[in-house]
């Protein structure tokens, strides 16, 4: 499977500088990460909106080692709501963040992270959006989880990321769900040992079904994170068997991947979120795009062989 292999990737300082350099790069990353800066997705974000979908913005960057750098993170984040309540576009735009941009993986992060996040928070709610807590690997998530419980008492519409491959990740969905909270439901993207995930397309397939099944009959607001037809298709039953309106639950897919489908399921009344990531430190980002489809690998390929 290449997918590990384009992981371990994503974690080689040759690699990252050995990629960064090719001439064709840049045009393929766009095709994933529309710009560098908050000014430069905004036509993005505008033509989105317009179009009938909503977005989450994600600014990129997980590579934190200092607390300066994480208080920059932070401060990224409070500059995109500043732009968002400019824009007048708080109820169609929210944001996801990674707790390791804002320090959580440093000494004393969990507190740190918190620390960071919570004003992020706190803006949000005060133009009307929310944000989300991006799901990383396994050995983040219990201080994931905190964090977002803690921040639940003070903005209950704070939400959070679950991953179908995870073996924890039903009782997870399961105390979720039946705290009313907003769950992203995503299939995972990081290498994770046997020990503690499913390694085969097929079993993390059904556990994702199981989950959202879960999801769907409890008391929170499922966020199905996927492009895979027959999982959209298997959403859109678990969401009318559990009797829910179209504004009961909504779909979420990455920017630049299968965009005719965003504008088909917005046409036909579903919530249509994209996820749009944008900022300089892009790499583990894209690397991470590349392992979850092959069909992003081989457009990666081709369009370097054919600038080649």
């Amino acid at each position: 499977m290449l997918g590990p292999v384009i992981l371990a990737a994503s974690r080689s300082d040759r690699m990252r500088r050995l990629i960064s350099a090719a001439p064709v790069t840049k045009q393929v990353v766009d095709r994933f990460i529309p710009g560098e800066t908050v000014d430069d997705v905004v036509p993005i974000v505008e033509d989105l909106t317009a179009g009938g979908l909503e977005l989450t913005m994600d600014v990129v960057g997980e590579d934190i080692t200092t607390p300066e750098q994480a208080a920059a993170a932070r401060d990224a984040y409070l500059a995109l709501v500043d732009r968002l309540a400019e824009l007048e576009l708080g109820e169609r735009v929210e944001m996801s963040v990674k707790l390791s941009m804002f320090g959580q993986a440093l000494e004393a992060g969990h507190e740190l992270a918190l620390a960071n996040v919570r004003p992020v928070v706190e803006a949000a709610a005060a133009i009307g959006t929310t944000v989300t807590l991006d799901a990383e690997d396994h050995t983040t998530l219990d201080s994931m989880f905190a964090i977002h419980e803690e921040l639940r008492k003070d903005f209950p519409q704070t939400g959070c990321v679950i991953q179908a491959y995870l073996f924890r990740t039903e009782a997870d969905a399961r105390r979720l769900a039946a705290s009313g909270s907003r769950v992203r439901l995503v299939k995972g993207a990081y290498k994770e040992p046997a020990e503690v995930a499913y390694q085969r397309k097929h079993e993390i397939d059904k556990a994702y079904v199981r989950i959202l099944r879960t999801l769907m009959e409890g008391e929170g607001y499922p966020m199905i994170g996927s492009h895979d037809p027959r999982l959209i298709s298997i959403g859109q039953e678990l969401a009318r068997k559990a009797g829910r309106k179209l504004d009961e639950y909504e779909f979420q897919m990455l920017y630049g991947i299968r965009s005719d489908e965003h504008l088909r399921l917005a046409a036909e009344g579903h919530r249509m979120r994209v996820y749009t990531a944008y900022g300089t430190d892009w790499y583990g980002y894209f690397m991470r795009r590349l392992a979850e489809k092959p069909a992003n690998l081989r457009f990666f390929a081709r369009s370097m062989l054919t600038r080649g």
